[in-house]
């Protein structure tokens, strides 16, 4: 499977990335996380301890420059469109308890949606990783999708929209449907995040615009803990774990 895992900026997507990576691989599964969010945090969900020499590809100005054959944050130059990217999950992934990892970055810069080396370098690599890979692809992705287009969209089997019940966060969720009914992707799904109760769980559930519910998982102490420590929350949450065998179960049904 191919899974793409949206919503608003600390609403959980990071640790539900986590945790069905360490559930897909439990059940035999090979698995790539990509961590597509440019305020990156999926390493220490994993349980990676050296998150400080972890280098976003957007910032391998070398490999940048190589691949598309022009210098990162140049404008008004050829490069390449269509950069050799097959090769880089295999030279250039990371391993964490049997998990291969990699972190995008983003390209910060006024015009985000411009053409440039660093942006079509990783659209390239996101459309080989979600197309051509055998293994499970996780993507841990910023909430506009930014890295997807529609030749992407094609493969992936399922989005998930990570909400907080709250107002804000399910708008976020709605946004991500429309973005995904343009991308063609077929199936939007929803899961709940720091639950608390029934009632938090039926408001979710009542303003999703009729999406798939997967799960929810509750508001948990040793969830906070994991993620102000920076270790892996499958190893560290219970709770999560609870939680996420149900969306497993639901996501692959």
């Amino acid at each position: 499977m191919k899974i793409a895992i949206s919503g608003k900026g600390g609403v959980g997507k990071t640790t539900l990335s986590a945790v069905l990576a360490y559930l897909f691989k439990e059940h035999g599964s090979k698995v790539l996380a990509i961590d597509a969010d440019p305020d990156a945090n999926l390493a220490g969900a994993l349980g990676f301890k050296n998150v400080k020499d972890l280098i976003p590809i957007s910032e391998m100005k070398d490999l940048v420059a190589e691949r598309t054959g022009s210098e990162p944050g140049t404008y008004g130059t050829f490069f390449s469109i269509s950069p050799k990217v097959d090769d880089l999950p295999d030279t250039l992934a990371k391993e964490i308890n049997g998990i291969k990892f990699m972190t995008l970055g983003g390209v910060k810069k006024g015009g985000g949606g411009c053409i440039c080396p660093e942006s079509v370098l990783l659209k390239t690599l996101v459309m080989n990783l979600v197309l051509n890979r055998d293994e499970v692809v996780i993507l841990d992705m910023e909430a506009g999708l930014e890295h997807l287009g529609r030749a992407t969209s094609t493969g992936v089997d399922c989005l998930i929209a990570v909400c907080e019940p709250g107002q804000r966060s399910l708008e976020t969720a709605r946004i991500v449907k429309k973005l995904c009914a343009d991308l063609r992707i077929k199936r939007v799904a929803v899961v709940g995040n720091k639950v608390r109760n029934q009632s938090d769980r039926e408001f979710i559930e009542q303003n999703v615009d009729g999406l798939q519910v997967l799960g929810h998982i509750p508001y948990a102490d040793s969830i906070v803990e994991a993620d102000r420590e920076g270790i892996s929350v499958f190893h560290h949450s219970p709770e999560a774990v609870e939680a996420g065998r149900i969306i497993y179960g639901n996501l692959v049904r």
